[in-house]
């Protein structure tokens, strides 16, 4: 028995060192991480936000962690797999087979974004409270990036015209990022006070928490030791 195990582990190995197959494994590597790091990024935060912030049972509460959990890794390795898979057939039937096309990643991203992130659920019509995070989290660091572009000095690079002179560039990339936190937090102040129910939940339920729920208090206890 062991030794028909290291055999077929032995096997296995070839297949998987094989330079032939390694475009094709990449795919089922990708899919394996994204689920990987979406159980471990998602259990920790949902449990915590969950237990302190969620009505609700024992049995409830564990439920809700485990649904949000699955739902991240899952999503996570269905993109990654579409993702990687679709810049795999790009790359060998596309217009240079054998060659990675320039905009191959932005059409791959494309698809897997669309199919995996843009869908609503089928039970209830509305978009997964879970999949808006992840996409808001990439949006604010798209939009960052290419705010650092747009800025980014040199002849000849991606910068825009003027903004990019590196006088100007300096100046920009030393009083944006004050403008940017200031302007950012008056804004969710702002819509917290007069549109909470336009926010996403999670960050409307931390913010009731901390700004509308420390107006109330009828005794030391739940002054200090207990916000209720």
């Amino acid at each position: 028995m062991a030794e028909a195990l290291a055999t077929a582990k032995a096997a296995l190995e070839r297949v998987v060192l094989d330079p032939a197959n390694h475009d094709l494994l990449a795919v089922v590597k990708g899919a394996r991480n994204g689920a990987v790091y979406g159980a471990k990024v998602r259990f920790p935060h949902a449990l915590v936000m969950v237990f302190l912030f969620r009505p609700g049972t024992l049995r409830q509460k564990l439920s809700l962690v485990a649904r949000a959990t699955r739902t991240h890794a899952r999503n996570l390795a269905r993109f990654a797999l579409i993702y990687k898979l679709a810049c795999y057939l790009l790359k060998r039937y596309g217009a240079t087979p054998g060659k990675e096309g320039r905009y191959d990643t932005f059409v791959a991203g494309l698809v897997g974004g669309y199919a995996v992130f843009g869908g609503r659920s089928s039970r209830s019509g509305k978009i997964s409270s879970v999949n808006q995070q992840i996409v808001v989290y990439v949006f604010a660091r798209v939009v960052l990036a290419l705010a650092r572009l747009a800025v980014k000095p040199g002849a000849g690079g991606p910068g825009l015209p003027f903004v990019s002179r590196e006088d100007i560039s300096a100046r920009i990339s030393h009083y944006a990022w004050p403008v940017f936190a200031a302007l950012s937090w008056a804004g969710v102040m702002h819509l917290f006070r007069h549109h909470p129910d336009d926010l996403q939940p999670s960050l409307r339920s931390s913010m009731t928490y901390i700004y509308q729920q420390s107006d109330h208090w009828d005794s030391l206890r739940n002054f200090i030791w207990h916000n209720k």
